[in-house]
């Protein structure tokens, strides 16, 4: 891998880290004021995201239009969209119960278990530095999120659980795309047959307010559609447990943004849960890089 490549997906792989923090953000603010149900957030984002996804590809690239093969279908892709809607409407579900850090520590613990899991059947195997890397990295996240984790809601725990697991066989998938942003197209677009199908049977108990309605929409053209293709660039030079310990970055991206923008405190929890999240992350990549 060149010094180019390596730094592309470098860029790729924070971008979308950044894009999943802000889309946890947005979720947490449309349920946790009741500006929407979680029914309506899921269909909007979802929505919005193939609407963002014809604008782009509407637009040449470099003087050309762009050779895509728009709603092709395969078992992959039946796959792809069907993993995508089970992330996104069991991540809406699961935090009208949960907490935020409690969520979130379901959440990823979830997906790192998965994509190991099956990157450990695939022949991919756990070396003693990525161990190490993994006990740091979620250890660290764990001290994060410590003081927010409460005993959880059984119901929002389990489609956590769920979204989590869906999450992490959606990221495994994105592995083998050749074409990011096709791929991730499709992906939503096919998530739109079960979209309708949770419209018709969730219409009667929709609350949609504007704020609501527009946060889902932030979700799902920006931190969704956009973050979610900048993932499966990145995903091409990235193995599974790469891709599952870099993911626990998000809770602490979330965090860090607080600070920022929100004017939160920093506190030394939080630098000190960072320097544990990222000195983690960074096992495991040297050893990668070795």
């Amino acid at each position: 891998m060149g010094l180019k490549q390596i730094n592309s997906t470098w860029l790729y792989t924070s971008v979308a880290l950044i894009a999943f923090a802000a889309n946890s953000i947005l979720c947490r603010l449309a349920l946790k004021d009741e500006a929407i149900d979680p029914s309506s957030f899921t269909s909007i984002r979802l929505l919005s995201g193939v609407v963002m996804f014809i604008v782009l590809l509407a637009f040449p690239r470099n003087g050309k239009k762009h050779n895509m093969q728009l709603l092709s279908f395969s078992g992959k892709n039946f796959l792809a969209a069907g993993t995508l809607f089970i992330y996104a409407i069991g991540f809406s579900y699961a935090y009208i119960t949960l907490d935020t850090g409690t969520g979130a520590l379901i959440l990823f613990g979830t997906v790192q278990l998965t994509m190991i899991g099956i990157g450990f059947i695939r022949g991919e195997k756990l070396h003693v530095f990525d161990g190490a890397g993994i006990f740091i990295a979620f250890g660290g996240l764990i001290y994060l999120l410590y003081p927010t984790i409460s005993t959880p809601n059984m119901s929002g725990a389990l489609y956590m659980v769920i979204a989590g697991v869906a999450w992490g066989v959606y990221t495994v998938l994105g592995r083998a795309s050749a074409a990011p942003l096709t791929d991730t197209a499709n992906n939503f677009i096919w998530t739109m047959p079960l979209v309708i199908v949770l419209f018709i049977f969730t219409v009667t108990s929709a609350n949609i307010t504007v704020k609501g309605a527009f946060l889902a929409v932030l979700s799902g053209a920006f931190a969704s559609a956009l973050g979610y293709s900048v993932w499966y660039k990145a995903l091409n030079t990235l193995g599974n447990i790469q891709a599952a310990v870099l993911q626990l970055s998000v809770p602490v991206i979330a965090a860090i943004g607080g600070v920022l923008f929100v004017f939160e405190s920093i506190t030394i929890r939080l630098m000190l849960s960072s320097l544990m999240v990222l000195g983690g992350i960074l096992l495991v990549i040297l050893r990668k890089s070795r």
